[in-house]
């Protein structure tokens, strides 16, 4: 036991462990962010009452749904970056943690729009029909009626949905995000072979530390703010 506590303080003593994962929660900051915003947005465009609208949404939802965040970091890396030289900082780290942000956001923006879906499903059909009567359109029912009560019905979801997104960040690693904390791990594990169980045990103690206190809060949120029927 006491060598492995001794494992535990030479890795914390030679690298930033605390740095790589402070990498990723800004990630994770930063992309619940935008892609709460995008993702209501889509979720507007699916409920809308104008066809058009609903196919995109659907369109957008199935398409980014499906397919894997590595291919859409790469694309990101490869394509927008590399081919189109299209950058977002003149600082290199800057850059792809922008990059990193934008391939989480349009990723989860999906997962977003569907869990905003559930939550509108969880609100009575009355009170759509109750703000036709008094006379309001689509938009004015949907921010000031529908999407309240949405979002108390998909706090669950969303919280899954954070939870997802927090553990995806490792993801950016393919558009050279070089400080977060899969990275980092296989660098401690190339360098420090023998300490291969404590590397593993610093990193999954980490993420449950993070993860854990979300869960739990969304449960709790989510019976205290339950829509009653």
């Amino acid at each position: 036991m006491g060598d492995f506590l001794s494992q535990f303080g030479e890795l914390f003593a030679a690298y930033d462990v605390p740095g790589a994962f402070w990498v990723n929660i800004q990630l994770t900051f930063w992309a619940a962010i935008f892609s709460l915003i995008l993702g209501t947005v889509l979720a507007l465009m699916r409920i809308s009452p104008i066809a058009s609208l609903q196919w995109a949404g659907a369109t957008y939802v199935n398409i980014l749904r499906n397919t894997p965040l590595t291919v859409i970091m790469t694309f990101l890396f490869l394509a927008v970056w590399t081919q189109l030289q299209i950058s977002l900082s003149d600082d290199f780290a800057q850059n792809f943690f922008r990059f990193g942000v934008i391939g989480l956001t349009v990723y989860h923006a999906a997962f977003v729009c569907e869990s905003i879906r559930s939550g509108v499903n969880t609100v009575p059909l009355g009170q759509a029909e109750a703000a036709r009567a008094i006379g309001l359109s689509f938009l004015p029912a949907a921010r000031l009626i529908i999407l309240p009560q949405a979002f108390r019905g998909a706090i669950a979801p969303l919280g899954n949905t954070l939870i997802a997104l927090l553990k995806n960040s490792t993801v950016v690693v393919a558009v050279s995000v070089s400080t977060e904390t899969s990275t980092l791990m296989r660098e401690m594990i190339e360098s420090n072979a023998n300490f291969i169980y404590a590397i593993f045990m610093i990193f999954a103690i980490g993420f449950a530390v993070l993860v854990i206190p979300i869960g739990l809060l969304t449960t709790f949120l989510s019976n205290r703010l339950a829509v009653r029927r």
